[in-house]
């Protein structure tokens, strides 16, 4: 009995030792998470010992960045600070050509569909300093309400005042509601409405032709709303109908705004074929590249109407400009020397008046192939070993050869 109680004596004293073992190596370990480039010990290396310590390579400590101050200017001092681009520490862009005086002026009219698309023109004519964009849009106008605002009325001072060498026109996207006449109240949709829509068309293009300025005329393109996006087809029709019988250019932009299968798209390319964001959250705006994308469609008959008024190294000189000319001092007309004309059919310059002396060739004594077959009948046998000398070998020759 004694023994026993000896021995469970022993086991626990051997069990408390272990737990505390345990727990040595559970706070050296702690310990050691805490410092960040010692290795950390186990209870392996409690009872055995330690192990050769791994190499750890050193972690490289990056540099703080110090903030460099410009100094201050002293007397006969020159300090050149460049702009650099925080985000990136590159130089800033240069600044975009100042306009020339006699550039000519791109007016865009309409509503907001006009507003973003003269965004788009003055970003692609940015570097151009002979093309000036003007953008005269009113977000919520268009051809309907023209008690809101009257473009009809109001395009002829802003010719005159611009005098613009194009007239670019993206409008109706505010226009599906009822119109009013003088006679009635027409509700949309309706046989009335795009008879005098249309009438109001006309005569908003016909203030530009009648100026004897180029006209283009901008199509709708898709929106989210599906009811929207119908009648901006019906619309474009008429615009397109209208426009052109008033010989003016009408610009279709609706396939960049639709995927392959005619739907409307949030995304989509932008010019260099990059997928991006091209509307709104709401589909019926346009961000920056979906602005620019418009202007794509109509930036090429701009170019082909103003022609090289659009290079972006266009260069005109004038009276503070033009290179210092240089005084050539008289030459002497003594110095000048005669000479025959050359005869153009004496080209060995030897007074022959026949090319090579004018002997015939000598005659060949070699019989050709063409002269054998005119003569004889049949062409010469051709040379040994060619493809085309075949030897037939005679009954004879086969009878003895298999013997």
């Amino acid at each position: 009995m004694a023994s026993r109680r000896k021995r469970l004596t022993l086991s626990h004293i051997g069990a408390l030792v272990l737990s505390a073992l345990l727990i040595a190596a559970t706070l050296l370990s702690t310990t050691a998470e805490a410092q960040q480039y010692e290795r950390r010990r186990n209870l392996l290396d409690m009872l055995f010992g330690p192990r050769e310590p791994e190499y750890v390579p050193p972690r490289e400590v990056q540099k703080p960045i110090r903030e460099v101050r410009p100094r201050k200017k002293t007397a006969g001092s020159v300090t050149k600070i460049k702009t650099k681009n925080p985000a990136t520490g590159a130089a800033t862009a240069a600044p975009p050509p100042t306009k020339l005086d006699n550039a000519k002026t791109v007016l865009v009219i309409g509503d907001f569909v006009a507003g973003g698309l003269g965004d788009g023109l003055k970003s692609a004519f940015e570097e151009a300093p002979g093309v000036k964009v003007e953008t005269r849009s009113n977000g919520s106008s268009g051809l309907v309400r023209v008690d809101y605002y009257d473009w009809i009325g109001e395009l002829p001072a802003l010719i005159e005042t611009l005098k613009p060498s194009v007239v670019v026109v993206q409008i109706g996207a505010n226009d599906r509601q009822q119109i009013i006449t003088p006679d009635a109240k027409i509700d949309f949709r309706t046989d009335g409405w795009f008879s005098a829509y249309e009438q109001r068309v006309n005569r908003l293009a016909e203030v530009v032709t009648r100026t004897k300025t180029p006209l283009i005329w901008v199509g709708l393109p898709a929106f989210r709303p599906q009811n929207m996006t119908a009648d901006a087809l019906r619309l474009n029709t008429l615009y397109r109908a209208s426009v052109e019988r008033q010989k003016g250019e009408f610009i279709d932009v609706w396939d960049g705004f639709v995927d392959q299968d005619g739907r409307f798209i949030i995304t989509g390319s932008d010019i260099n074929g990059q997928p991006v964001r091209l509307r709104g959250t709401d589909g019926i705006g346009f961000a920056a590249p979906g602005k620019r994308k418009l202007a794509f469609y109509v930036e090429k008959s701009v170019r082909r109407y103003l022609g090289d008024m659009t290079s972006p190294d266009l260069v005109r000189l004038d009276a503070s400009n033009l290179p210092e000319l240089v005084n050539m001092p008289p030459s002497e007309m003594t110095s000048i020397i005669s000479t025959q004309p050359m005869d153009l059919f004496d080209p060995e310059l030897d007074g022959a008046t026949e090319l090579l002396g004018g002997q015939p060739l000598p005659a060949s004594t070699t019989i050709t192939a063409r002269q054998q077959l005119v003569q004889n009948g049949q062409l010469p046998n051709p040379p040994v070993g060619r493809v085309d000398n075949v030897q037939i070998s005679t009954p004879a020759a086969a009878q003895t050869g298999t013997r």
